[in-house]
């Protein structure tokens, strides 16, 4: 596929000198570039799941390489979905969008019932089948995002009427958020909400809508949030985690000495000490923690690198969308796996209150894993239809 050579002086250079010794450079298709981001983010996860993890599993499994060969198998799971979404037209899943939703409703009723949906820690949010474990929050994320972009395109002869545009979408927001605040699960929550309204905002609603909402939003921080002790705590561990060293402000303390401890090139792969007990969840929500005492601030200037790069592709996929369907989806989409890296590097930072988001890629977990496969592969649908649009182009 060719394309409109870019203005940089070298680039026009080396397509000079490319053509002068009959070489064709052509710049990376956005599949491929997605295909290299991915891949390097799940072999560094896979890397920091085994040093993070090794001593735990070996405790409670004898096994150190127990999560790592889960991970793996996530992987061999997760990899396929790519592929297979990826080769499948994109436009297709316009035509279910809705049963998706009503499904994606049903199933996260279904996991609120005792007896079918397992629990943990006070949290009913996961299907258990055999040694697995399955949290439909995560996929309900992507759900979401396809319905919302179909929805927009359907009523974008009537985007700017709020009874058409907003209030049904606020309604479907506010159900699901329901049901997820009903496991508990506020960041889901908190990811769906800010999903609908970025994805509002771009597809043509009037953002004066937003105002209507804002007393339900006070009521709804009062009543979900001040009113829940533990989240509560969170909050006071978030200003001052001193205040509570040993309970609501340890996980926050832990993870600020392993980054601190690291330095800028970290005390090396594997030596890192608070893993051994002292960090809580640090192959999980916390693997970000194990990243910056191990690796250093390189090590984290890297995985933002990383997703930087991620980012930047799906937004050029949105960009450069067939159709405003492909444009609303691949921004959507692109969104979600930003937002979830920015919320759990924020906690671990202490950048925002505690609160569990696996990093994207790199954290131990099924669920979260295959579910960003599945956005991953939805991009690469996109992408292809943009590189056939461009081709015929040219």
């Amino acid at each position: 596929m060719n394309r409109p050579a870019t203005d940089a002086p070298s680039a026009l250079m080396g397509s000079e000198q490319g053509e002068k010794q009959g070489i064709a450079w052509k710049p990376l298709s956005f599949e491929v570039q997605l295909w290299i981001e991915v891949s390097l983010l799940i072999a560094l996860g896979l890397i920091m799941i085994y040093s993070a993890s090794s001593i735990a599993a070996l405790k409670k499994f004898s096994d150190p390489n127990y999560y790592m060969k889960r991970q793996l198998l996530c992987i061999a799971l997760g990899l396929p979905i790519i592929l297979v979404v990826g080769r499948t037209p994109y436009r297709i899943y316009k035509e279910y969008a809705g049963t998706m939703l009503l499904a994606t409703l049903m199933v996260l009723a279904f996991v609120l019932i005792p007896g079918v949906g397992a629990e943990i820690n006070n949290a009913r949010r996961w299907f258990r089948i055999g040694s697995f474990m399955i949290q439909p929050a995560e996929y309900a994320k992507v759900v979401w995002v396809v319905f919302l972009s179909y929805s927009l395109v359907r009523k974008q002869d009537r985007i700017k009427q709020s009874r058409i545009s907003f209030w049904p979408h606020m309604v479907l927001c506010g159900a699901i958020s329901l049901l997820l605040l009903k496991e508990p699960d506020f960041g889901t929550t908190v990811m769906i909400v800010s999903l609908t309204a970025i994805m509002l905002a771009v597809g043509g609603v009037p953002c004066r809508n937003f105002f209507y909402l804002l007393p339900v939003g006070v009521l709804g921080i009062y009543r979900f949030v001040y009113l829940v002790p533990y989240r509560r705590e969170r909050i006071t561990a978030f200003l001052n985690p001193w205040i509570d060293p040993l309970d609501s402000g340890y996980q926050l303390i832990q993870a600020w000495i392993a980054v601190g401890s690291g330095g800028f090139f970290g005390k090396g792969l594997g030596a890192g000490t608070q893993k051994l007990f002292y960090l809580p969840e640090s192959y999980t929500d916390f693997i970000m923690a194990v990243v910056g005492e191990e690796l250093g601030f390189a090590g984290i200037f890297l995985t933002c690198i990383l997703f930087f790069f991620l980012f930047r592709t799906g937004l050029n996929i949105s960009r450069q969308a067939p159709d405003l369907l492909g444009s609303l989806m691949s921004l959507g989409l692109t969104m979600l796996l930003l937002l979830q890296a920015l919320l759990n590097m924020g906690v671990v930072l202490g950048l925002v209150p505690t609160k569990g988001m696996p990093l994207p890629f790199i954290s131990y977990g099924g669920s979260a894993f295959t579910a960003n496969c599945l956005a991953v592969g939805l991009l690469m649908s996109i992408a292809r239809g943009s590189e056939k649009r461009m081709d015929k182009n040219v």
